[in-house]
């Protein structure tokens, strides 16, 4: 057997696709295979997630990780070193008793996340095996359904729409690959018809188009006239899916449509959401209310959990115990999936599973402070996921994930199907 023990930790400090400072981790093993993992960053951000640890001072606006990479270099390789890669679990939970916070704010989560995936990429590597393979450990696995952003609105284009993600899916499709080229189809129109309305301003952090419009209905009806102009039906074919980003604007039950200059309540709020699913093909939903509206989620659940998709993120932030208390409040029903959140891969995974077991869809997903690592598409194939989230379709940050999707999906062939509507609630299919 291949010995699969920690000889040396190496982390360093690397960009991400906004050119802020970010953590990068190598694990080399005796045998000489290593693994290499990177932590990505997010805007929007939930309050119960893992903490990165930035420098503060005046360098690159505060942002700068050196002593996270510190903490790498320092106590996280003393504490690694001489262990077996393979113990994922044994090594988690190692650094999280090494960090002795509850949200990773003494290390920095952005420290313990990229060492603990450059760990499984290290196992990996040990095993001889592709990370997907390595993950899936011979359990049958489907090619995921993505879920990819056409308009870049809330915190990751300046606020100029209220909503975060305007996004496409393609259950339709017959494979992963058809769904990118449909979506590629989609993209490309978008960009046409915003440029023959004279309202082309280049793209938001994820790469989609910078939103441009006048209210969030506007975006909704370009969203379906790109469908349309691509030649799919809306909804039957590609429908549309939004991540609301509720937290940004909604404070203590008031939710502050900066767009539109007015608020509302928590009822107001699902009203307005009410009328966006019976006038647009809208199959998914991601954080419609706010965080800490717990009541929120259950009465939009109450009404709409059968026929749309309603993700929790900053809801849940990757935490598999609060995975169960919403399944046991009937607050929503799927989970989105950010490893950073968690902190570790074990506890990414324990949420993914608390998903599954409630029944819910399960979202591998990206952050908008994004890298060229891959990590997150060999979770999305290898935990069976069902659907993958990573931005839109353009920046290299983003085309590195969907790209190696396509290869897994190309090595699989025969062997895994494309999750497709299986992925979505059954009542989604009304369209």
């Amino acid at each position: 057997m291949t010995d699969a023990t920690i000889a040396a930790v190496r982390g360093r400090r690397v960009w991400d696709s906004r050119g802020r400072p970010t953590v990068e981790t190598d694990i080399i093993l005796k045998n000489g295979l290593s693994g290499r993992a990177i932590a990505p960053a997010g805007a929007s951000t939930g309050t119960g997630e893992a903490l990165d640890k930035r420098d503060g001072g005046a360098a690159f606006g505060g942002l700068d990780v050196t002593s996270a990479v510190a903490a790498v270099n320092g106590e996280i390789a003393k504490t690694l070193i001489g262990r077996d890669a393979r113990d994922q679990e044994a090594i988690d939970k190692a650094l999280i008793a090494l960090d002795g916070t509850e949200n990773l704010a003494r290390l920095g989560g952005n420290a313990v996340v990229a060492s603990s995936m450059a760990v499984l990429h290290a196992a990996a590597a040990a095993s001889g095996q592709p990370l997907w393979r390595h993950l899936s450990q011979g359990r049958k696995v489907r090619i995921p359904l993505p879920e990819i952003q056409i308009f870049g609105g809330g915190a990751h284009a300046a606020r100029r729409v209220d909503v975060q993600d305007f996004m496409v899916m393609c259950p339709a499709a017959s494979s992963f690959a058809e769904a990118l080229d449909w979506t590629a189809e989609v993209y490309r129109a978008a960009g046409a018809l915003m440029k023959q309305a004279g309202k082309l301003q280049g793209v938001a952090d994820e790469g989609g188009f910078w939103p441009a419009f006048a209210s969030n209905e506007e975006a909704l009806d370009a969203l379906v006239r790109a469908i349309e102009s691509a030649g799919f039906k809306p909804g039957s074919e590609v429908a549309i899916s939004l991540d609301i980003a509720a937290s940004e604007f909604g404070r203590g039950g008031v939710y502050k449509l900066a767009l539109e200059q007015r608020e509302l309540d928590s009822a107001g709020m699902i009203a307005l959401l009410g009328r966006w699913l019976e006038a647009y093909p809208i199959v998914s939903i991601e954080d419609p209310l706010a965080e800490h509206d717990a009541q929120g989620f259950k009465a939009f659940t109450a009404v709409y959990g059968e026929r749309c998709q309603i993700i929790g993120d900053d809801y849940l932030v990757t935490n598999a115990g609060r995975v169960e208390q919403a399944a046991r409040d009937k607050a929503l029903n799927a989970v989105l999936i950010k490893p950073n959140q968690s902190g570790t891969v074990t506890g990414t995974r324990a949420a993914l599973e608390a998903g599954k077991a409630a029944g819910f869809g399960t979202i591998v997903s990206a952050r908008s402070g994004e890298t060229e690592d891959v990590t997150i598409a060999h979770l999305s194939v290898g935990w069976d996921a069902g659907q993958f989230k990573v931005g839109s379709f353009s920046r290299s940050e983003r085309m590195a994930k969907w790209n190696e999707v396509l290869r897994i999906e190309e090595e699989l062939a025969g062997e895994a199907g494309f999750a497709g509507w299986a992925a979505l609630p059954p009542g989604a299919r009304r369209w």
